[in-house]
């Protein structure tokens, strides 16, 4: 019964199917596209008031000057040099020069591994579209099956459906080949993923073993702090590792609640924004002050309202002031704000969250403290590694530690919810974008559309980038629900946002297109089938969608590539910043964007090539060279990006790579079953049962690498912290750690830079001086350990403000 229904979906479905002229109109466009937007590139990237938008990492590092500082006005603004723009693509060989040793110490290891995903993809992809290719395809073509149909059942099928599975008739000994290419396939990637699993995890504890001293190398992040009616959370957490860490404490900093606080200062650093803008505006017209209607303060200004009301009752409650003054009396009053907010933070024992940042005199401590259980009970006196200053998401800090889990929860089932009815508007969307779905909206456009050009330009074209379009908001979307979860770092919250971003592709993407779209009258039956059946639909409606894919592939990794190296969006927000804010040196380095990378958007689109690659090697082989093409375009582009332009948020160490290994291993499982679901519908009854041991060997290969290889991403050996601490002690014998680390992990808006008129720079505050910590608890008169006296205490917050110079 399913066979009958399979083969009337597949040999009755009157879609019309890409072409090769299709295919060929597409990849024109898209080729036309990528062309006009290099081009461009090569042009803008050379003129000089362009300089810090396409080479903004070179004056961050201080390597590179503006040079619209010297010679002529013309040679300031426009790049004369004629032979300079018929070397347009030289670029692309000087993003490859760099080798990767000297990549690292320019970008950092994060940057560099990534990189090496790309690379990988073309290791595992070339070798597997020249095997396919030679063998595979003719296999495939040399078939009559499609043929047949056309004559006897009036099938419609392209000629790209004669070079994939498709093509070979039922119960044919040619399904063997299919097989043995499965397992070469899978053997085949399992190697290269071993062998970058060990590269990469090689390189992580190299990188770590020669990095410079950095504040979270020494310091844990303490987190569900008991409550103590007795002493406060500073007092506690200093008595605590005293006694249980006593040879290797060294100080601490509690965590507080400043986000009202940082909301104040963002809040005012826009007004400022605001101010010179229309200051530097006025500086050019003296003559005419600027103006702006706002609303009247009712308790200041009634007789003004009253008046207003009278003579003109549209307006009420609005008035005309001076702009400029407007805003320095609204900065005035969130400095106030300020302030006050400032002095309840330091005050109110309510802002001091259960948590600290506790550093350590040695490497060797803290990975003791970061590894280790510290309390009988396994929900207080919570450790882990502390992210590096620059990556702590401050606002997810006052989160109560309680309340994660509820948080998480509710994340879950929103975003359950989210991936199931997005596949509706993805379906309607490429449904619409299809020829019957113009004609059947709009028929009087069916003269139109019956044009060849324009027939192949809507079938080669428009269902990729109608995809393409509707996925934009979809990453801030999954950030938003990763910041409400309450990840930490930005490196976190940008791996736990990949990872629903690659779930809801493979979901909605991937399975939604190939079940929906033109076939989308078949999603009802879909449904309501058996879950074993599932496999066997998906296998039979995987060969329909490859043209969908090809085009989908060119538009977002040829077009959308050559368009990430334009930077268009950054581009015309430097000139607006430069024309109506830039007044110092300090203004226009600020107005640059670098970027970064973008873990969370960018690796969840490459594992979905690494998908459709894997899936359609051993079923429609044609797919492979443009995933190739993808891989090689955007490892040049990204490479030339990382080099000159992204400067990364933070340095985690490759900590991603095991999400990158396991999403590739996804991928080949699901390439595994929806093959052994296609085989099963080809009545292949002695060849299918083969395939059976691919996952169980897949899923088994998996779990042998993350135990050989995943502890050096998530656990630092003690042998490597103790001979980098004899190392550093040999080395510099005299260095004071203590002021290096007592405010490192300050929250910012305690450390001055953005709110000028304060100085409000806690990096001036005065040591401490030693300090006896008594503990007034009546249940610590049995501690076995008696306090000692902590010659690098470190005082509480309060404490240091009181020192310091708010």
């Amino acid at each position: 019964m399913f066979l009958t229904r399979v083969f009337v979906l597949f040999f009755s479905l009157k879609v019309p199917m890409a072409t090769l002229v299709d295919i060929a109109v597409s990849a024109a466009i898209n080729l036309l596209s990528a062309l006009i937007f290099l081009l461009a590139f090569a042009i803008l990237r050379i003129q000089p008031f362009n300089d810090r938008v396409y080479f903004p990492k070179w004056y961050l590092k201080g390597l590179r000057s503006s040079a619209s500082h010297s010679g002529a006005f013309v040679r300031r603004v426009v790049n004369l040099d004629f032979r300079s723009y018929i070397r347009f693509l030289n670029w692309m060989p000087e993003a490859l020069k760099m080798p990767e040793p000297e990549l690292i110490d320019h970008a950092g290891l994060d940057s560099a591994v990534y990189l090496r995903i790309y690379l990988m993809g073309l290791k595992i992809f070339v070798p597997i579209a020249f095997l396919a290719w030679a063998v595979l395809v003719p296999v495939n073509y040399t078939n009559d099956t499609l043929k047949i149909a056309q004559l006897v059942s009036n099938v419609t099928a392209s000629d790209i459906d004669k070079l994939s599975i498709s093509n070979v008739p039922l119960k044919s000994q040619r399904f063997w080949t299919h097989i043995v290419m499965a397992y070469a396939f899978t053997f085949w990637t399992c190697r290269v993923l071993l062998k970058e699993y060990e590269k990469v995890a090689s390189m992580r504890l190299q990188f770590l073993s020669a990095e410079g001293r950095r504040p979270d190398q020494f310091t844990v992040l303490v987190r569900n702090v008991p409550p103590d009616p007795d002493e406060t959370v500073s007092e506690l957490v200093e008595h605590f590792f005293l006694v249980n860490h006593p040879h290797h404490y060294l100080t601490h900093q509690v965590v507080c609640n400043a986000n009202k606080l940082a909301s104040l200062v963002k809040k005012k650093k826009s007004k400022k924004n605001w101010r010179d803008y229309y200051q530097l505006k006025n500086d050019r017209n003296p003559n005419q002050r600027p103006l702006k209607k706002v609303l009247l303060n009712i308790q200041s200004d009634i007789s003004q309202v009253a008046v207003a009301s009278y003579w003109f009752p549209w307006a009420l409650g609005r008035k005309k002031v001076d702009v400029i003054d407007h805003h320095t009396s609204e900065i005035e009053k969130l400095s106030e704000e300020i302030e006050e907010e400032r002095e309840r933070v330091l005050k109110d024992p309510k802002s001091i969250m259960p948590a600290a940042f506790v550093s350590f005199k040695t490497r060797w401590g803290a990975a003791v403290c970061a590894q280790t259980q510290q309390s009988r009970n396994p929900t207080l006196w919570l450790t882990e590694w502390a992210p590096e200053p620059r990556d702590v998401y401050w606002e997810n800090l006052a989160i109560p530690y309680m309340s994660l889990s509820v948080r998480r929860l509710i994340i879950g089932v929103v975003f359950f919810f989210l991936t199931i009815f997005f596949m509706i508007p993805i379906a309607s969307v490429q449904a619409l974008a299809s020829i019957e779905g113009i004609e059947k909206r709009a028929p009087f456009l069916k003269p139109v559309i019956e044009i060849k050009f324009i027939k192949s330009v809507i079938q080669g074209f428009l269902p990729g980038i109608a995809l393409k379009l509707f996925l934009i908001f979809l990453p801030t979307i999954l950030m938003i629900m990763s910041k409400f979860e309450g990840f930490l770092s930005i490196s976190s919250l940008e791996r736990r946002s990949a990872t629903r971003y690659y779930i809801f592709l493979i979901i909605n993407v991937f399975f939604g297109s190939i079940l929906t779209g033109a076939a989308f009258e078949q999603l009802n039956s879909f449904i309501k089938q058996s879950a074993n059946e599932i496999p066997k639909t998906i296998g039979v409606a995987v060969p329909l969608k490859a043209t969908f894919f090809i085009t989908y592939i060119m538009v977002d990794g040829w077009a959308g590539i050559a368009g990430e190296v334009l930077m268009l969006k950054p581009l015309i927000l430097y000139h607006l910043k430069n024309m109506f804010l830039v007044k110092t040196e300090k203004d226009r380095e600020e107005a640059m964007d670098p970027g970064s990378l973008g873990f969370n958007t960018g690796e969840p689109r490459i594992q979905l090539y690494f998908l459709l690659g894997l899936v359609y090697a051993t079923v429609t082989p044609i797919l492979l060279p443009f995933i190739i093409i993808f891989f090689a375009f955007a490892y040049v582009v990204f490479r030339h990006q990382i080099i000159n332009v992204y400067n990364q948020e933070y340095e985690s160490g490759a900590a991603f790579w095991p999400d990158v290994h396991g999403r590739v291993i996804t991928a080949l499982v699901i390439s595994q079953l929806a093959l052994l679901g296609l085989m099963s519908t080809k009545e292949a009854a002695q060849s299918a049962p083969f395939l059976i041991a691919l996952p169980v060997l897949t899923i088994w290969f998996h779990r042998f690498c993350q135990g050989r290889h995943k502890s050096a991403f998530v656990k630092y050996p003690l042998q490597e912290a103790m001979m980098k601490d004899t190392l550093e002690r040999a080395r510099d014998p005299n260095f004071n750690l203590k002021p290096y680390l007592q405010d490192a992990y300050i929250h910012p808006v305690f450390k001055g830079g953005d709110d000028d008129d304060e100085d409000d720079d806690l990096s001036k505050k005065l040591e401490s001086d030693s300090v006896l910590v008594p503990t007034k608890r009546q249940s610590r008169k049995n501690t076995p350990a008696p306090s000692r006296i902590s010659k690098a205490s470190s005082p509480s917050l309060s404490e240091v403000v009181k020192d310091g110079d708010p």
